[in-house]
């Protein structure tokens, strides 16, 4: 058995390096697609030279079609999903905190609520918001993308659990200190939350990150456009075109990768808490 031992390994290393190239081909794919030579895209895995090309044509237009405000919806999608994350984080802590460690009439009834609503399909609400956007004036503004999703019911569900995983007593102690309860959570509680702030905060991103229906809905002008709006705006009249496509397609996924870089270490420490 012993001697089956490096045998047994050698096939797990082989089995997990073949699950990463299955994995990790498509994006490869689509970064290689990105800096092919317009004829060879589609028709070579590896190009014959790599060209910046199908950039160039996204930002700045060619041969008969404008160029697209792709550096504004760049800008437009960064800047309404960190607010949007912003604020689903710190409504989530702070509820997750009331739910979990202070003593209030109708705490139960408030976490049954946030389940029930966690299974409640999102979709229904749709129209609802949309018409109280148009009734506030908030239609084709920056508002309009981020109020509506300025709370997020997961996020304080998992923050709620970890949030009563900590000791009661350390709490007290800070109270005894004079601390106030939002001192205690900024100084005590979220250094402790790390990995699991790390997880909520990569999921929350990921999720505004690629939201399109809503933003579709609720802006109109060009200016104002989310990346992923416009990517979609281009698969009718710019369907002909793959190297660009490929090259928004990179833009696209590159802040969450990078995200996901910078946090890899407290991911996986976050991660052995919500498989628990």
């Amino acid at each position: 058995m012993v001697g089956n031992k490096p045998l047994k390994t050698t096939l797990l290393y082989i089995l997990a390096f073949s699950v990463l190239i299955v994995m990790v081909s498509p994006y490869l794919f689509m970064v290689l697609g990105s800096l092919s030579p317009w004829d060879e895209v589609d028709r070579r895995i590896i190009p014959t030279e790599l060209t910046l090309r199908s950039y160039e044509w996204l930002f700045f237009g060619g041969e008969g079609v404008l160029a697209r405000p792709w550096l504004r919806a760049l800008f437009n999608s960064l800047f309404v999903t960190l607010s949007s994350t912003v604020l689903m984080m710190a409504t989530a802590i702070l509820v997750g905190y009331s739910l979990a460690k202070l003593k209030f009439r109708g705490n139960r009834l408030i976490n049954n609520v946030i389940l029930f609503q966690m299974f409640y399909p999102a979709v229904i609400l749709l129209i609802p918001l949309f018409l109280i956007i148009r009734y506030l004036g908030l239609y084709d503004t920056y508002w309009a993308m981020i109020l509506p999703k300025a709370v997020n019911l997961w996020a304080i569900f998992m923050y709620t659990n970890f949030f009563r995983s900590l000791p009661d007593e350390l709490l007290e102690a800070a109270k005894m200190d004079g601390a106030s309860q939002l001192k205690i959570v900024w100084k005590v509680v979220l250094p402790m939350s790390k990995s699991i702030t790390t997880i909520i905060f990569l999921f929350l991103f990921m999720e505004r990150w690629v939201e399109l229906l809503w933003d579709m809905l609720v802006v109109n002008s060009e200016n104002m456009l989310t990346l992923n709006v416009l990517l979609a705006q281009m698969f009718g009249p710019y369907g002909g075109y793959p190297g660009p496509m490929y090259a928004a397609s990179v833009l696209l996924t590159m802040p969450i990768l990078v995200l996901f870089i910078i946090f890899s270490k407290n991911f996986k420490n976050g991660m052995q808490f919500v498989l628990k």
